[in-house]
């Protein structure tokens, strides 16, 4: 990292920010990297939040946030120190990522390998009736008409004509009046 990007940062800076050297982060496994780049992150976020506060505040004196970068060049030299340890430990989590799903996939495959090893070529398997779509023989509808209920198995609403949850509408008609209750009450 450059020299004075690491002047500008205090004792803890400086540890937080060693703890992204190559060597320290080899030692590390995913879950500890996972929390030192939570860190690292927060620490960034820090300053550019900082950096771009007081910046901010400088706008009305100066004409917008470029131009009074260079009074806040502290705030922002910290924040660009953090974002090159950001990356560094963003791509040792990745990495890490990487080989942990590949050892996943592996384990699974192994699974699945030993799982099939009963069902090879040369094992007899046990006899188990075909597996068909609808019947041959009635002629039962196959594909997506055979997901449908038949109409004796349906609810009243999806009738024609169905009434679900408005009881009493279709006895009524307009101009009739329901018995026993008046317009009014309508």
């Amino acid at each position: 990292m450059n020299a004075s990007l690491l002047a500008v940062l205090n004792d803890a800076e400086r540890l937080l920010v060693a703890e992204t050297e190559r060597a320290a982060l080899a030692a590390l496994d995913e879950d500890a990297a996972i929390e030192l780049e939570t860190r690292i992150r927060r620490a960034r976020n820090k300053y550019v939040s900082q950096y771009r506060r007081s910046a901010s505040a400088a706008v009305p004196e100066h004409g917008g946030r470029g131009k009074a970068r260079p009074e806040n060049k502290r705030a922002a030299m910290k924040a660009e120190a953090f974002e090159e340890a950001l990356a560094r430990v963003s791509r040792r989590v990745a990495s890490l990522a990487r080989q942990a799903a590949a050892e996943l996939r592996a384990e699974r495959l192994a699974a699945d390998r030993a799982a099939r090893q009963g069902q090879g070529p040369g094992a007899r398997r046990t006899a188990s009736p075909p597996r068909r779509k609808g019947s041959a023989v009635t002629g039962e509808p196959t594909g997506d008409r055979a997901l449908r209920s038949p109409p004796a198995q349906q609810g009243p609403a999806s009738r024609p004509g169905g009434t679900a949850g408005r009881p009493g509408r279709a006895a009524r008609s307009p101009g009739r009046s329901t018995p026993g209750r008046s317009p009014a009450t309508w």
